[in-house]
């Protein structure tokens, strides 16, 4: 099964270096989307692959994740 996963990051230039982490790390550009003016980014990923993604997501220090 699928899910989402959204964090909520401080400044926009910490969505895009999240953004570039996801992608190196094989997640597909398609499953990122980014909302820019309330500064979240959201990834769709298999249950299996969730907590590899928490945790690239934890690394740039959101201001939550849920």
């Amino acid at each position: 099964m699928t899910t989402a996963v959204v964090a909520t990051y401080k400044d926009a230039g910490t969505i895009w270096n999240v953004k570039d982490d996801l992608i190196s790390t094989g997640i597909p550009n398609d499953a990122i989307k980014i909302d820019k003016e309330h500064l979240k980014i959201r990834v769709m990923t298999p249950d299996q692959t969730k907590a590899e993604i928490v945790e690239i997501l934890n690394r740039h220090a959101p201001a939550e994740i849920h």
